[in-house]
């Protein structure tokens, strides 16, 4: 189980300081600092996908990136099966598959050897390696392309591959960031499957993405931010009386559109 309490995270802009007319532009800017997470807290037991929801700059990636130990909060807890891991970045790292757009491969090696690699740098050992990409082979569709060089892939087969780097330490949660974004619908359908996969292995996921029939098919619960605010988490069905993705998105944009009216009130809200 993962529970994330209050994070925030802000980034110094020196040039607010000599433009202050720049801190209208967004209620997150001010005094040379721009709060991209102000309040965020949600919280996604065993076997549930918990949807990531909100607009473009709303702050999930930095929420993200605090969750894989690549930024470290300037408050907040995150804690997983009961220990607190914000302030241990390299532990957390052990602790969470973490999948966005710059999670990298080396194009000119194999899959597998990619696979290899990054097994030994969680500290896997060999047999333990090659059980695990013989499992996420057989998950994710892999094993016609092992033995390809990753250059060698289309978009949707190196997204497959990113998945299987991501998850080799098989860890206690799997994070992922817009994971179809730009995929064909069959590449699409591996990504969700294996999200499903690990669901039913108990596993607690969260992924953001701007695809309302995801969240639809595959959520038991979501998470919205706007402003770098939780504004809601909780049932689908809580949120727009139901599960389809019409009426998910029209419960969206009234969320939005009442959260635009109130910017500056929002820290500490959630539905």
């Amino acid at each position: 189980m993962i529970i994330v309490r209050e994070l925030a995270k802000g980034f110094a802009v020196p040039d607010l300081k000599r433009r202050p007319g720049l801190s209208g532009q967004d209620p997150r800017m001010g005094n040379g600092v721009f709060h991209s997470v102000r309040s965020v807290s949600f919280q996604a037991r065993p076997g549930e996908v918990l949807g990531l929801l909100g607009p473009n700059g709303a702050g999930k990636t930095t929420v993200l990136r605090m969750l894989s130990g690549v930024l470290s909060p300037d408050q907040g807890i995150i804690e997983i099966n009961g220990r607190n891991w914000d302030r241990q970045p390299e532990k957390m790292r052990q602790q969470i598959g973490f999948l966005s757009a710059s999670t990298a491969l080396y194009e000119r090696l194999t899959v597998e050897e990619n696979l290899e690699f990054f097994g030994q740098l969680y500290g896997l050992n060999r047999d333990m390696i090659r059980d695990r990409i013989a499992e996420l082979s057989q998950q994710l569709e892999l094993e016609p392309f092992l033995q390809r060089k990753v250059l060698e892939l289309s978009l949707g087969m190196k997204q497959r591959a990113s998945i299987a780097r991501a998850v080799i330490h098989k860890p206690e949660v799997v994070v992922l960031d817009e994971p179809t974004t730009g995929l064909d619908i069959m590449s699409a359908q591996a990504v969700l499957d294996f999200i499903h996969s690990q669901k039913m292995a108990n596993r607690p996921v969260i992924f953001s993405t701007h695809r309302l029939e995801e969240v639809s098919l595959l959520c038991d619960r979501i998470a919205v931010i706007m402003y770098g605010c939780s504004v809601f988490e909780g049932e689908l069905a809580t949120f727009a009386g139901t599960r389809y993705p019409d009426a998910l998105r029209q419960a969206f944009v009234a969320c939005q559109h009442e959260a635009s009216r109130h910017p500056q009130g929002l820290s500490g809200m959630a539905g």
